[in-house]
């Protein structure tokens, strides 16, 4: 708090704004201040509001030490001046003796005499107080419960009591009755008593976090694990890094652990490592810690606990290390509470916990799944599985590298890694065998496989690096064939080094999109692409560049070949194939059709050479080449029909490696086509056969991601959401981050646009935390993208505080995308509805005139438009007449965005502009009271749409303006038998036209205008 406050009315301002805080350290230390701000006052009301913020933020910030002293102060103020104290203010002070018999109770040095004695004070105050005993009882019942004696009786006493108005909310006392029949064994009747609160039909500042909790494990116990699993998500994220909730943490860990979840958990255990350090009370803690004992144990007995994990401040933890230390911190609080209590109950509870085996071996909780495997560092690539075992002898292995290699079959890989380990080790000793060659050859054929892997994860430069030295090394060898390839693969990588801005498959046929197809990474619809860049002026200019680069690589390469003598068949081919790589990487690069030509008559030279020499490999190579090259230049049925070719020419004469990556193709292309079930099923096979051959580099994440698309299109959303989470999966263990974000937040949209609002918050929540967003090393677009979709979901839950909270938030940052005014516009005006949902429309017209200035910019025509209307609905319906002016403020900005929207030609994807300004404003003024207004403009939104027709959707917003015409009409002018003609032929006229569903709402206010007269 930077300036005290110098009036009383300054002191309630700071009051209610500390009050809209989060519980923690700062609202707790700006309580503090402002306490002792009010003493200054010498009024005895402003203090007690002070002091009773204070002790709301020590008993929701986890300081139980502390509540009780300044519950003191406020028994002190009432004894000395009870007047001062109004029903509210003596409302707030008896209901808090239940918080000091909380804190109380979870502080083990406070001898348990004196929890009594304080159980007595109350009792005697509420007596005294003429008040009924009811919250009394529940206390005692409360502490009997925490003792572990005499728990039937207090049971009794308490839960056959009324409750009154100083009983605890209904939802808390639901939890404490399911408690208790939770302790006595009885599964199924402690799930009955949750239900409403676990239906979420009841709830506090506690519930339902609290009591989904503790139903996890009865739910998992009596096979109700699916709603377990949604109750795990959604309560987690009501407890997350929530001091005031360590015990519920807790026990969320534990489910992970019981679940098969043990690396989910270790992530939600770092995401919650503050609680090691804010967690002041001692009963929290040890709720705490006995569930992070669990986990830790249940890791630790899977034999990884050499992992790393998040524990205490101060040092570094392993799994096992910080198990030893949660242990003995946990025995000896549950021992403390004991030798307080005189019985066994805590370390009878703790071991119970520790003891129970786990429940399922794995349920799937979240849309990323992960093993502790997956959160272990990652071991060194294995070499590739050949088909066939290798030789033993390194002239046997070398022969068979080089032969395979020449076939460009798969199992080379294996070979050359083998070879490189033997080269590697110490006492290697080259053979001498005139076949096998020098050993400066076969560190050049290293050499050239390692630049090979290399280009094939885009990794040119250091690629063209290692094709330039293999290429001098085979020189020394009196290669001269070898090292032009060699310098031709190094000039090709090296024109790829500055990449276009989206950089797409290679034209050599591994993946190249046909136009149609998946163009944005399979992503499904419905997801959002706001926070993309967009292709400009800039972008032309690099692709043009990078054009102009490729064009200049393959004069070289031409150079290269043509220079050449006395080349062998299989490298002549690879030289072709080169170049029609280059000028295919041009083609994709300009997307200037002109490239075309020049790329399929590469092609050709390449397939008649291939032919020539019977390089069955090549010949599919230069197959498949113009497929790909028919399929970006947007002739999608040449295209189909070539791949259809080349996959019947494998089938029958292979070689069967090129099928994988042939079916993948052949499928890209129908799925550009339309032909969605034909494309799942090539795209299935493809990856079927695809785990025949590892070291042929499918490009499964791609597959997979169009397989998303495939299945979309076919109405399997469920499916879809899968494929995508597994091409995310992929794309992660490549190492390729950015492509397996972006496929995480299709999946995320994908999961939002279904309704699995927590499965697509828990993905988010999972992804920015992950280390290189957090560090700031990803696209920040690509995090702006997962943080909007993470806020929308936040809405669609209804949770409109988080939501606005980021909204506002990304307004702020987008504000500087000055390459992107478009999407600021958007996020800009998706804040200010947000806002206008809480009511807050000063600070909602300030976002969307930063929206509209953006707007001006990049128009966003409808985006705009929607916001600005549902702005004016949403004041008007909020404030009636009081709001009319503001909420035709913002349909004066409508208006004029529509406008512009005409003069542009711009048409709507949704409603019309027009008709929807003109209908919004018949409701405004509705709401504001003014009716003859409202009438009028609801008669021209009615001419703007015109007649009904056939077109459902036209007839559905027709029908709507004709019945709010009618209420106004009928009900609110009183004009009962003109609305009742109007309402009355608008029936009979969709009747007439079919539209059943859209006349009822007609139809039922005919009748209530009839009923009415």
């Amino acid at each position: 708090m930077q300036n005290p406050p110098q009036t009383t009315d300054e002191l309630y301002a700071a009051l209610g704004e500390n009050d809209r805080l989060p519980y923690g350290r700062t609202r707790t230390v700006t309580a503090e201040e402002l306490a002792e701000a009010a003493e200054l006052f010498g009024e005895p009301v402003p203090l007690i509001h002070a002091l009773l913020e204070l002790q709301e933020a020590y008993t929701y910030g986890s300081e139980p030490r502390k509540s009780p002293v300044v519950f003191a102060r406020l028994l002190n103020l009432f004894d000395e001046q009870p007047d001062v104290f109004d029903a509210r203010l003596r409302h707030q002070l008896f209901w808090r003796f239940k918080w000091v018999a909380n804190a109380l109770r979870s502080l083990p040095e406070i001898p348990l005499a004196s929890l009594r004695q304080w159980m007595t004070e109350m009792r005697d105050r509420y007596e005294k107080a003429g008040l009924d005993l009811q919250p009394y009882y529940g206390q005692a019942y409360q502490l009997a419960a925490h003792v572990g004696e005499d728990m039937d009786l207090a049971y009794e006493l308490w839960a056959g009591r009324t409750r009154s108005a100083l009983s605890d909310c209904e939802a808390c006392e639901t939890c404490e009755r399911a408690l208790y029949h939770l302790a006595a064994g009885d599964d199924e009747r402690a799930l009955r008593v949750w239900e409403p609160v676990l239906a979420g039909k009841e709830s506090c500042q506690e519930e339902p976090a609290r009591s989904v909790s503790y139903a996890l494990l009865p739910l998992l116990r009596t096979g109700r694990a699916d709603e377990a699993r949604h109750l795990h998500l959604a309560g987690y994220r009501g407890s997350r890094r929530n001091p005031s909730m360590a015990g519920e943490i807790g026990r969320h860990l534990e489910f992970c652990a019981l679940t098969g979840n043990e690396a989910r958990g270790l992530e939600l255990l770092a995401e919650n490592r503050n609680l090691f350090d804010e967690v002041d009370s001692p009963l929290a803690l040890l709720d705490l810690l006995t569930g992070v004992e669990v986990l830790l144990a249940r890791v630790e007995t899977l034999g990884h606990g050499e992992l790393p994990a998040a524990g205490f401040p101060g040092r570094s933890w392993t799994v096992a290390s910080l198990r030893a230390e949660v242990r003995d911190r946990a025995d000896d609080l549950a021992a403390r509470f004991d030798a307080r209590n005189g019985t066994t109950a805590h370390a009878d509870r703790r071991r119970v916990r520790l003891d129970r085996a786990p429940l399922l071996e794995s349920l799937e909780l979240t849309l990323r799944p992960r093993t502790l495997d997956d959160v272990a560092p990652a071991p060194a690539p294995a070499a590739p599985r050949p088909a066939e075992t290798l030789p033993e002898s390194p002239a046997e292995l070398i022969r068979r590298a080089r032969e395979l290699d020449e076939q460009g079959h798969p199992d080379a890989h294996a070979c050359w890694a083998r070879l490189r380990e033997l080269t590697a080790a110490g006492g290697y000793v080259h053979p001498d065998d005139p076949d096998v060659g020098p050993l400066v050859r076969l560190r050049a054929d290293l050499l050239e496989e390692e630049a090979t892997l290399a280009d094939r994860k885009d990794r040119h430069e250091e690629a063209a690096a290692l094709y330039e030295e293999a290429a001098g090394l085979y020189e020394d060898a009196g290669l001269a064939g070898h090292a032009v390839f060699a310098r031709a693969s190094a000039v090709l990588a090296q024109a790829q080094v500055v990449p276009p801005e989206a950089d797409g498959e290679g034209a050599d046929g591994e993946g190249a999109r046909p136009e149609g197809a998946a163009a944005e990474g399979a992503r499904p619809e419905g997801a959002a692409a706001e926070g993309a860049r967009p292709e400009g002026a800039d972008a032309e200019a690099r692709a043009g560049a990078q054009a102009d680069v490729l064009a200049g690589a393959h004069a070289e390469l031409v150079r290269l070949h043509e220079g050449a003598s006395g080349l062998a068949p299989f490298l002549e081919a690879r030289l072709l194939r080169l170049r029609v790589s280059a000028r295919g990487l041009r083609l994709q690069a300009s997307g200037d059709r002109e490239h075309v030509a020049p790329v399929l008559a590469e092609a050709e030279l390449l397939y008649d050479v291939a032919t020539r020499h019977g390089l069955t490999g090549q010949i599919a190579a230069a197959r498949l080449l113009r497929a790909t090259t028919h399929a970006m230049s947007g002739d999608l049925p040449t295209a189909r029909a070539e791949a259809e070719g080349l996959v019947e020419l494998l089938r029958t004469d292979g070689p069967a490696w090129h099928l994988p990556r042939a079916l993948s193709l052949l499928g890209k292309i129908q799925l550009g086509l339309g032909d969605a079930e034909t494309a799942h099923a090539s795209l299935s096979e493809s990856m079927r056969l695809a785990a025949e051959w590892p070291a042929e580099g499918v490009d499964a994440p791609n597959v997979h991601g169009e397989l998303a698309q495939a299945c979309m299109h076919l109405g399997r959303p469920d499916e879809a959401l899968r494929h995508l989470t597994r091409s995310a999966e992929l794309d992660l263990r490549a190492g390729d981050r950015f492509d397996a974000f972006c496929a995480w937040s299709n999946a995320a949209q994908l999961s939002l646009d279904l309704g699995r609002i927590e499965d697509c918050i828990a993905l988010l929540d999972s992804l920015l935390v992950e280390p290189d967003v957090v560090n700031g090393e990803l696209d920040d677009r690509l995090v702006a993208q997962l943080r909007l979709t993470r806020a929308r979901a936040l809405h669609a839950g209804e949770d409109l505080k988080a939501a606005t909270a980021e909204f506002v938030a990304l307004a702020a940052e987008s504000a500087g995308w000055d390459d992107d005014p478009g999407s600021h516009a958007m996020i800009a005006a998706e804040t200010a509805v947000l806002l206008g949902e809480a009511g807050e429309f000063e600070q909602a017209r300030e976002a969307v005139d930063r929206a509209l200035a953006a707007h001006a910019r990049d128009p966003r025509f409808e985006m705009l438009s929607n916001a600005l209307r549902e702005l004016a609905r949403l004041q008007a319906h909020q404030q009636g007449p009081d709001g009319l002016a503001g909420a035709r403020a913002f349909l004066d900005d409508a208006g004029r965005v529509a406008d512009a929207a005409r003069a542009a030609g711009y048409e709507a994807h949704g409603r019309p502009l027009d008709s929807a300004l003109a209908y919004e404003h018949g409701r405004v003024n509705a709401y504001g009271g003014a009716y003859e207004e409202s009438l009028a403009a609801l008669e021209k939104a009615l001419g703007l749409i015109g007649e009904p027709g056939e077109d459902a959707g036209r007839a559905a917003e027709w029908a709507e303006c004709v019945r709010l015409a009618g209420v106004v009409e009928g009900v609110y002018l009183e004009r009962r038998a003109a609305a009742l003609g109007r309402v009355g032929a608008a029936v009979e006229r969709l009747a007439s036209l079919g539209h059943g569903e859209a006349a009822e709402p007609l139809a039922e206010l005919a009748e209530r205008l009839r009923d009415e007269e």
